[in-house]
């Protein structure tokens, strides 16, 4: 009788899970031979994930954050795999984006109105404000997917005029876990090597204040979200140890989130900073200092 309750227990948990699709194949170029490529892994307990299992894990999370190399085509074609997978699972509430701002938003939804209505628009880069900084060569197929789908795209960032206001006069932060000295330090060295030691030492509490009170609004806008809601950001936007989760926290909303990184074969990601990563193909190597030397 017990054998027979274990079958019937194991035969309904099979019902209630949903087909997965294979992974898209691999855009970039390097890092296909790496022994970590196509690796997805639980940090936590340094278990490999199958792709059925990772879904599954997301679409038991109210909300997901998955960082990603802007750059890199891969992530871009693994988000959107994603975006398909977990709406098989259960319904999507509500889609986030770094690369929109609050004053597209009012463009954003007359897109989606219409996309809904069957009428797309012929140019939706045109019509949506698209901003030319993100490459809507990447950016383009989760965009216009999002747009056909029934729940709504949001801006996750700010404004220009509010950054440069940042800029000008920083605001104060609230909260414990965003504002420890080690989170601050931590995040003041990445600003100067992100831009390669060149920024006047004078810019970079200012450059601090924009970092963090994006991440901020990417925390305020995921908790006003339908959920289960999706961020897409940069990796570092979503790190655990300091970026949006720690905002989450601050928010009294730290339970019930989990993070995603898409990192190219050969990176580090550690459990302090994330829940899981996808290992992809990796781009060239670009020289980003010597650009800005020039």
């Amino acid at each position: 009788m017990r054998i027979l309750l274990l079958c019937l227990i194991s035969l309904l948990a099979a019902c209630q899970s949903h087909y997965v699709a294979p992974p898209p194949a691999p855009i970039a170029p390097q890092g296909r031979d790496h022994a970590d490529f196509g690796v997805i892994r639980e940090l936590a307990s340094g278990r490999t994930l199958t792709p059925q299992a990772l879904v599954e894990r997301l679409a038991a999370a109210p909300r997901v954050l998955v960082g990603e190399q802007h750059d890199n085509p891969d992530h871009h074609a693994l988000q959107l795999w994603l975006l398909r997978q977990l709406a098989a699972q259960r319904p999507q509430g509500s889609l986030l984006m770094e690369m929109l701002n609050p004053d597209q938003q009012a463009n954003v939804n007359a897109v989606q109105a219409a996309t809904r209505a069957g009428q797309p628009p012929a140019d939706p880069y045109r019509a949506l404000s698209w901003q030319a900084n993100w490459d809507w060569g990447v950016y383009g197929a989760v965009v216009t997917y999002a747009l056909g789908q029934p729940y709504p795209l949001l801006s996750a960032n700010l404004d220009r005029a509010q950054i440069m206001q940042i800029y000008k006069q920083r605001p104060p932060l609230s909260g414990e876990a965003s504002t420890t000295e080690q989170v601050q330090a931590t995040l003041l060295e990445d600003i100067r090597e992100s831009h390669c030691g060149l920024l006047p030492e004078a810019q970079i509490p200012a450059m601090l204040a924009v970092q963090q009170q994006r991440d901020r609004r990417m925390a305020e806008r995921l908790m006003a979200a339908p959920t289960p809601a999706l961020l897409l950001a940069g990796s570092f936007h979503v790190r655990k140890d300091l970026g949006v989760p720690l905002h989450l926290k601050d928010l009294g909303a730290g339970e019930g989130n989990a993070v995603l990184v898409l990192a190219e074969a050969g990176r580090t990601v550690s459990a302090e900073s994330a829940d899981y990563v996808w290992y992809s193909a990796a781009q060239p190597e670009q020289d980003h200092c010597a650009d800005m030397r020039r």
